[in-house]
C-alpha cells in the first residue's frame, strides 16, 4: 500500500486531518512523500512537520524544492544538525532554487557552523542584494564575508572595511587589497618554481602578477600556462599579443574575452580559423553592429556557450543594466539578443519583439526567464525545444492549458500528448484512453486528471504502475481516501 499512501500524501485534495494522520508512526512509509513532494500544506500540517519528533520528516521538508521557502525557513533553528544542513543546501539541482527569506538567511549566517555555511553560500539561496549588504552587518564575521567579494565593492565600501573596528575584518580586507599588488602576490607564491595547488592556481589565474612570475609561467617546463595568462587581467600587453597565435583555440578564445584587448588584436582574432574564437570576438561591447556583422561568427541553434536555454536564478546575480539589455534586444546578433532575453525586467515592447524573434534560443530563453511572457510563446517554446528544462515551462502560471486536450490528445509525439493531460477540460474519454498511452508520463498525468471517469480511477488504484498516481488524483472521493488508509494497516 506504500505507493497509494504516497499518492494520498501529495494529493492536493487530501484534507488536513488525513495528512496529519499520515505523519503518525504507522504511516512512516509516506513521510518522505508528504514532506518533500507537496507544494503546499495547511498551516496545521506545516506546524506538525516542523515539530515532528523524527528528524527524517523535518529534513524532508528542508529539502522540499516545491514548497514556499518561508515554510522551509521555519526549520532554521532545528535542533538536528542534518536538518539545518539540509536547509542550507540546494534543494534540487534540476530545478531553479528560490531564495530563502531574509530573516532566515540572517539567522543562518549568524548561528550556523562553517560546514552549513559553505553549503548555504554555494546553494544560490542568498539574494545578491543580501550579499551586497554584508559590509554593514553588525556582526563582524558577516562583514568579513563582504571582503570576499572585493572586486564588486565600491571604493567607499572597501575603505570602510579597511577601517573596520574588528581586527579580523581589517586583516581580511588588507589581504584582499593585496591581490592587486604584484609584489605582495609574489611573496604569497613564494620562491620559484611555484608549487601548484588550489591556492597558488587561484593567484596565477585571478590576481595581479609580477613580471618575474609571468616570465616563469612562460618558460615553465612542466605545463603550458597560456590559458592562465590569457585570462589574468594583469598579463602584460606584449605577452597578450604573443598569445594571439597560440595553437590552442581555447587560449585564443579566452583572449577574445579580455576587456583590455588591443584593437589590432581584435582584428586578428576576428579572422581566426576557429569559429568559436570569432564568435567570442563578435560579442565585444565596443563593436558596432556593422563590425559584428562583418565577422564570420557561428550560432548553434540548439546550445552554445552563451546560454543553456534554461531559467536563470536572477536573484543570485546583479541586475542587468536596462540600457545594455535594450541595446542587446535590438542587436542584429542573436547571441546578444539571447542575453537580453534573460533579463526579467525587459520592457513589454521588447518582450513582444523578442517573442517573435527568428532565433530559437532567444524565444526559449525569454519564455523561461521573463515573469510575463506571452502565453503563446510558452507553448511554442515547449513544442520547439526539448531541452532539460522543457517541462518547467508548463508550470508557468501563464502557460495556456485551455483547449490543449482537443489539440494534442492524438498527437504523434509523446511531448504533445503530455500537454493534453494539462487541460482541465480534457474530455473524460480522452483521459481514460491516455491512461493506456505508450508514454509513461502521459499515463501518469492522465491517471491524476480530475476528469478521469470514476470507474477507471478506482480501477487504477489496483494498478501496480499507476496506483500511486490515481491516489494523487484530486477527484478521488474522501471515503476512498479513508478506505485506502485503513486498508494499509490491515494485516497482510
Amino acid at each position: 500500500m506504500t505507493p497509494l499512501l504516497d499518492g494520498l500524501a501529495v494529493n492536493p485534495a487530501t484534507p488536513a486531518d488525513l495528512l496529519l494522520r499520515l505523519l503518525a508512526p504507522e504511516y512512516e512509509s509516506a513521510w518522505r512523500a508528504l514532506a518533500s513532494r507537496r507544494a503546499s500544506f495547511p498551516e496545521e500540517v506545516t506546524a506538525a512537520i516542523v515539530t515532528h519528533p523524527h528528524p527524517r520528516v523535518r529534513k524532508a521538508l528542508a529539502r522540499n524544492p516545491f514548497v514556499d521557502p518561508e515554510a522551509r525557513g521555519l526549520l532554521v533553528d532545528d535542533p538536528d544538525w542534518f536538518v539545518r544542513l539540509g536547509l542550507a543546501a540546494r534543494p534540487d539541482r534540476k530545478r531553479p532554487v528560490r531564495p530563502l527569506p531574509d530573516w532566515v538567511i540572517d539567522r543562518m549566517l549568524t548561528t550556523y557552523d562553517n560546514d552549513c555555511l559553505q553549503e548555504l553560500v554555494f546553494s544560490r539561496q542568498i539574494p545578491y542584494r543580501v550579499q551586497r549588504s554584508y559590509g554593514s552587518h553588525p556582526m563582524a564575521s558577516i562583514r568579513r564575508m563582504a571582503t570576499y567579494r572585493w572586486t564588486l565593492l565600491s571604493e567607499d565600501e572597501r575603505a570602510a572595511l579597511l577601517k573596520d573596528p574588528h581586527p579580523k575584518v581589517r586583516a581580511s580586507a588588507e589581504s584582499m587589497l593585496e591581490t592587486d599588488d604584484a609584489k605582495a602576490m609574489e611573496r604569497r607564491l613564494g620562491p620559484l618554481p611555484v608549487p601548484r595547488n588550489h591556492g597558488t592556481n587561484g593567484i596565477l589565474v585571478n590576481y595581479r602578477l609580477s613580471r618575474a612570475v609571468v616570465d616563469w609561467l612562460l618558460r615553465d617546463p612542466d605545463r603550458d600556462n597560456s590559458w592562465a595568462l590569457a585570462h589574468n587581467y594583469s598579463t602584460p600587453r606584449d605577452v597578450v599579443a604573443g598569445l594571439v597565435e597560440h595553437r590552442d583555440p581555447e587560449v585564443r578564445r579566452e583572449l577574445a574575452r579580455r576587456g583590455d584587448l588591443a584593437p589590432a588584436l581584435v582584428e586578428v582574432l576576428a579572422r581566426d580559423v576557429d569559429p568559436r574564437v570569432r564568435t567570442a570576438i563578435s560579442l565585444r561591447p565596443e563593436l558596432s553592429e556593422d563590425e559584428r556583422a562583418a565577422i564570420d561568427y557561428t550560432v548553434d541553434t540548439d546550445t552554445d556557450t552563451d546560454s543553456d536555454f534554461g531559467p536563470v536564478e536572477h536573484h543570485a546575480f546583479p541586475a542587468p543594466d536596462p540600457a545594455v539589455s535594450a541595446a542587446y534586444a535590438r542587436s542584429r546578433h542573436p547571441l546578444l539578443r539571447r542575453r537580453a532575453a534573460q533579463d526579467p525586467a525587459l520592457p513589454a515592447a521588447l518582450v513582444a519583439a523578442l517573442a517573435r524573434d527568428d532565433d530559437l534560443g532567444v524565444r526559449v530563453l525569454l519564455a523561461h526567464n521573463h515573469p510575463a511572457p506571452p502565453p503563446e510563446l510558452l507553448l511554442r517554446a515547449y513544442l520547439e525545444h526539448q531541452g532539460p528544462a522543457r517541462d518547467l515551462l508548463t508550470e508557468h502560471p501563464r502557460f495556456p492549458v485551455a483547449g490543449l486536450g482537443a489539440r494534442f490528445a492524438d498527437a504523434d509525439a509523446p511531448g504533445g500528448r503530455r500537454l493534453a493531460v494539462l487541460d482541465p477540460g480534457l474530455a473524460p474519454d480522452a483521459a481514460d484512453r491516455l491512461t493506456r498511452d505508450p508514454d509513461a508520463a502521459v499515463r501518469s498525468g492522465a491517471a491524476r486528471h480530475p476528469q478521469l471517469p470514476a470507474g477507471r480511477l478506482l480501477a487504477l488504484l489496483g494498478d501496480e504502475e499507476l496506483g500511486e498516481h490515481a491516489a494523487a488524483n484530486p477527484a478521488l472521493p474522501l471515503t476512498v481516501m479513508r478506505d485506502v488508509m485503513r486498508s494499509s494497516l490491515a494485516p497482510g
